[in-house]
């Protein structure tokens, strides 16, 4: 462990020393790599609209949301495939079409092996496994939300602010299954996404019957959330998803510390 090994040619101590050299990356260099495309833009723009509106309804012709983000035609069907893949809109064609916010399919009378084994859980368990795919689904919006991806989740912070201050834990429980449901559409993972909203019902009747005391707590660890995806502090975004709420959003920050 302590020996030097002098096996190495010269390019790969030189590919070495040239990693070693490398400068820490500071948020103003993120944010430059990652500024957003005009079709990130104009699909972000869609998605706030979407997160403002019912499951189902009309949010207008290709060409009136093209005309609303001011991008040419090109630009808009490029934002048409990201709101497509991430599972927000649906298109309808003829007359009355257009987009329309995207809703859960409705539930019929044949199962899949996946929603009967969900069927037969308790909803604590599947709290438990929901809250165990929380850090991955951060990781995905670590690389890939775009500062109005976290606008978005920012303004889903208000109903939590709501309930937690009425000590209302089933409202509470609705507003974070949305929260949670806005963080799932950001990565790219179809498979990851449907599995964890697939987790979201159930999981919501544990978090509907919490404590009261426990939502400010709760509040907190979730701002403390979107202001680590904001400022892209991977270590305690990680942290504070890993944890479940059993730890206070402080105690993430103090474990930084």
């Amino acid at each position: 462990m302590g020996t030097t090994d002098h096996r190495t040619d010269g390019q790969d101590g030189h590919d070495a020393r040239d990693g070693a050299d490398l400068p820490a990356l500071c948020r103003a260099d993120w944010e430059r790599a990652s500024a957003p495309s005009r079709a990130e833009t104009a699909a972000d723009r869609v998605a706030d609209r979407v997160a403002r509106s019912r499951p189902g309804a009309r949010l207008g012709t290709k060409e009136e949301l093209r005309a609303e983000c001011g991008v040419s035609v090109g630009t808009f069907n490029e934002a048409l495939r990201l709101l497509l893949t991430r599972g927000l809109v649906t298109v309808r064609p003829g007359p009355g079409g257009g987009l329309f916010a995207a809703q859960p399919p409705p539930a019929g009378p044949r199962r899949d092996a996946w929603t009967e084994a969900l069927h037969g859980q308790r909803p604590d368990e599947a709290l438990r496994v929901r809250d165990a795919l929380d850090p991955l689904l951060v990781a995905d919006a670590l690389w890939h939300a775009s500062p109005a991806d976290v606008a978005g989740l920012r303004r889903l912070l208000a109903p939590l602010a709501e309930a937690a201050g009425a000590a209302d834990p089933a409202a509470f429980a609705r507003a974070d299954r949305r929260l949670r449901s806005r963080l799932a559409a950001l990565g790219p993972g179809t498979l990851l996404r449907s599995l964890y909203e697939g987790l979201l019902p159930l999981a919501e009747r544990a978090d509907a019957a919490a404590d009261s005391g426990t939502l400010r707590t709760r509040l907190d660890r979730r701002t403390a959330l979107v202001d680590a995806l904001d400022a892209r502090d991977r270590a305690l975004a990680l942290r504070l998803a890993g944890g479940g709420d059993g730890e206070s959003a402080g105690e993430g920050r103090d474990a930084d510390g």
